[in-house]
């Protein structure tokens, strides 16, 4: 979230699209009823579905799952058409001024660069003209026929009312209503914010989907400011702190990128991330990169971590690939390529793609280990479950052993939510059993396998030998250890640059934030993000101050938030060139003649002037971008893709399957069915009384949702014979399931391309452990094929058939 779960109250306009969040998120959603109550905000949804959350909105409107990008580039479109811009932003914020090289374009579908035969593009067309200077050429009045602002009228010129309408299914009238009510908020007092959850992610284009939307908010001034912003709902109280501390395969902590093997030596890995400016006086924050690079290799590997062995680089492993995602890895196991799996806090088997194919994978192990508070079926998929589970267990070789661990509420430690915010929290009771820590867990597998290193050697056992492990217990770190070297510290003194002579750290002195990091070996810090939650002045993560001065859900006093307490990522956005607020009842920040001042912490330097640096300071260009400059591999505009499995042919394209760019195998295309063969969309989602695969071990929560079931319209109902509380088989090339159909209203057909489309809606939360009902889970249906830049599996459109069917046999 750019902004904080308090800070929706001070909203205008809410749009909830992909996302269900008075469902998901039912405590954070009293915000939007705050919001509601307090200043008469107004509650957008738009969704498949008339959700609970749709129950409580002013207006709602119906998409067809996987078909946001061209109903948000109709959006933007009509907002251009209609002067609903905040110009002033615009301008000086966006890089809608800067002129992109002539040998960009697009037609059909595709940008220009693109290889059928790699799949992939080219992206080097996909830049600004760099001047002779060595900065980017713009152009203020943003006429130039090549400039970002004029390339993108362009690019969205043709997703009309009625494309909208034959590609996604909203009528016409319906969409220029959510229009107007949108457009209201590009006045510079009245704010949107964007609430999105999987809806929006789980596609093979959920990451345009998302700039979409990011690209509406820049148009109409929403980013930065109070009551604005692009809100990511979480669907973990800890997913938030899982990327952040890099447990994605192509990221280290805090965002930093693993080397790729083309990046042989430190020298070359750098030489790509300390971006330069690319305009005059701006600041680009990634030129402390390297800060923040050292400092962590000091942290992984202290004194074997040296200047002269580049920082211990030689350790880091380098991709071969762009990254190593859960479907590769289960391709790579399904190939027989993969003998050890370990298995933390997750349980792939329901919540990823194309369960056969996950099985099969599963079954090709040597060994697979599960660290887990609960029975999962990933831990339990060798066991013959009837028609739930049907496997023979006796041709599975694969050993499997649970190290039960404890849960959220046995545990010590943060949480980092949606809104960025680290929670200290302390364990309420005592682990049953013999559940133990995940950190005693881990310790003990690391120092096994280091011993094994001293024992035995190996082609590489520098990187085990010399890892870090400085802790009073070495068998049992603390969470109050982990936290402190994940803040950073001081490893000898550090000089301070502002005042020569003089000591700003002692050895050992916690650093105040990441500001004090240094490149020279002198610093060690495993998150340079979140440096600043548990430093000098103690665990910041544990203020429980709810003071509020100024009455907007600051709460700066209460937990930490990263980056150093930020609340609201660019605030520097919420003032004029000038640094006067452009709403003075919603001050975030404002500049005194010397200084940023008020109620968050500056998204810029403190005594940077509002006229010379832009607020966008993580980008070289100081500015948001409207134009992703080669960052995407699918697009530096967003552009209408069909789901790889969808009722309608491309209409930009109708040869283009998917997104061209997709993470797709091989040996998924067989899979892969059409619309002749299975008519019916079908999409997933989360119910309230569940939570995602938990709670159906709980026999509270399975009462209230004891049974696996469907979700269908009554016109389909009616025209497949199927009857309220009846059973129903719904299958497609990869699998073949029953449920109890809901016939309801809350899904109606849409009509796409002059033809009537059905949603089959197809809730998860079951599977066969757990004292609730047996049931399949939409990943059964769903297809095992990626989003082309974070390669999340496309889990929300799939196609499916659908007829009456007997109850299963128990």
């Amino acid at each position: 979230m750019t902004n904080s779960w308090t800070d929706i109250k001070n909203t205008d306009l809410v749009i909830v699209m992909g996302g269900n969040a008075a469902e998901a998120h039912p405590c954070g959603f009293k915000w939007v009823t705050e919001a509601k109550a307090h200043r008469a905000a107004k509650l957008i949804v738009v969704d498949p579905r008339f959700t609970r959350t749709a129950a409580v909105s002013d207006y709602y409107a119906p998409i067809r799952p996987g078909t946001d990008i061209a109903w948000l580039m109709g959006m933007i479109r009509w907002m251009i058409e209609n002067d609903k811009v905040h110009w002033e932003y615009v301008r000086n914020f966006t890089n809608a001024a800067f002129i992109v090289k002539d040998e960009f374009g697009w037609q059909d579908g595709l940008f220009t660069g693109y290889d059928p035969a790699t799949r992939d593009y080219d992206r080097s067309s996909w830049d600004y003209v760099i001047g002779e200077d060595g900065f980017a050429e713009t152009d203020p009045t943003l006429e130039n026929p090549r400039c970002v602002w004029q390339l993108l009228k362009a690019h969205v010129d043709v997703y009309t009312p009625e494309m909208v309408e034959r590609i996604t299914g909203t009528p016409a009238d319906q969409f220029l209503h959510i229009a107007e009510m949108i457009g209201e908020t590009s006045a510079p007092d009245k704010t949107m914010t964007s609430m999105y959850a999987l809806g929006w992610t789980q596609h093979t284009k959920g990451s345009q989907n998302i700039r979409g939307m990011a690209m509406l908010q820049l148009i109409l001034g929403n980013i930065g400011v109070m009551g604005g912003g692009m809100n990511a709902l979480r669907g973990h109280s800890n997913i938030q702190g899982l990327t952040d501390m890099g447990l994605m395969s192509n990221l280290l902590t805090g965002y930093l990128s693993m080397p790729t093997e083309a990046e042989t030596d430190y020298a070359t890995y750098m030489s790509t991330r300390e971006f330069k400016p690319l305009r005059p006086n701006q600041t680009s924050y990634w030129q402390n990169y390297s800060k923040f690079m050292v400092s962590f290799m000091k942290a992984m590997w202290g004194d074997a971590a040296q200047a002269e062995n580049d920082w211990a680089y030689h350790y880091l492993p380098k991709l071969d690939v762009p990254n190593y995602d859960v479907l590769r890895m289960f391709e790579l196991m399904n190939q027989g390529q993969v003998n050890l799996y370990f298995c933390q806090g997750f349980n792939p088997l329901m919540a990823f793609p194309n369960r056969a194919k996950l099985t099969s994978a599963l079954s090709k192990l040597k060994l697979l280990v599960t660290i887990d508070p609960l029975e999962t079926e990933t831990a339990r998929f060798w066991e013959n479950h009837g028609e739930y589970n049907d496997v023979d267990p006796a041709s599975i070789q694969t050993e499997v052993l649970q190290l039960p661990s404890t849960c959220f509420a046995e545990d010590e430690g943060s949480l980092t939510n949606s809104g960025r915010w680290l929670q200290w929290h302390w364990p309420g009771v005592s682990p049953p059993g013999d559940a133990k820590l995940d950190t005693w867990i881990m310790s003990q597998i690391f120092l096994r396998v280091r011993e094994l290193y001293r024992q035995e050697g190996g082609s590489f056992p520098d990187p085990i030998l010399n890892l870090s492990w400085e802790y009073e217990d070495e068998n049992d770190p603390t969470p109050q250890e982990l936290a402190m070297e994940i803040n950073g510290r001081a490893l000898s003194a550090v000089s301070d640059p502002n005042n020569p002579g003089a000591t700003l750290l002692e050895a050992g002195q916690q650093v105040k934030n990441f500001t004090e990091l240094k490149d020279d070996g002198s610093t060690m810090c495993g998150c340079w993000i979140y440096s600043g939650c548990w430093n000098v002045d103690g665990n910041n993560m544990a203020r429980r101050d709810n003071s509020d001065p100024s009455g907007l859900g600051v709460y700066q006093n209460w937990t930490w938030s990263w980056p150093v307490n930020r609340r609201i990522l660019y605030n520097r956005a919420s003032c004029d060139l000038e640094g006067r607020p452009y709403d003075a009842d919603r001050m975030l920040i404002e500049w005194d003649g010397e200084r940023w001042v008020g109620n968050d912490v500056p998204d810029i330097g403190v005594t940077s002037r509002p006229e010379e640096v832009g607020p966008f300071i993580m980008n070289p260009e100081g500015t948001s971008r409207l134009f992703a400059r080669g960052m995407m591999r699918d697009g530096p505009f967003p552009t209408h893709m069909e789901p790889f499995e969808s009722p309608m042919a491309n209409v930009f394209n109708a040869e283009m399957r998917g997104n061209p760019v997709a993470r797709v195998f091989e040996s998924d295309v067989a899979d892969l069915g059409t619309s002749e063969e299975f008519p019916y969309v079908g999409t997933s989602y989360r119910l309230t009384e569940h939570f995602h695969f938990w709670t159906k071990h709980n026999k509270v929560n399975a009462a209230l949702q004891p049974q696996f079931f469907v979700e269908i319209s009554e016109e389909l109902a009616a025209e497949k014979g199927i009857t309220k509380g009846g059973w129903v088989r719904v299958w497609n090339k990869r699998a073949s399931i029953r449920a109890v159909a809901v016939v309801t209203k809350r899904i109606k057909p849409l009509i796409c391309d002059g033809k009537p489309v059905h949603v089959v809606g197809v809730p998860l939360h079951w599977g066969f452990t757990g004292v609730a009902k047996k049931g399949y889970g939409p990943n059964s249906l769903t297809v095992f094929i990626g989003d082309a830049n974070i390669e999340t599996p496309e889990s929300k459109a799939f196609l499916v058939n659908i007829e009456p069917a007997e109850e299963p046999v128990a």
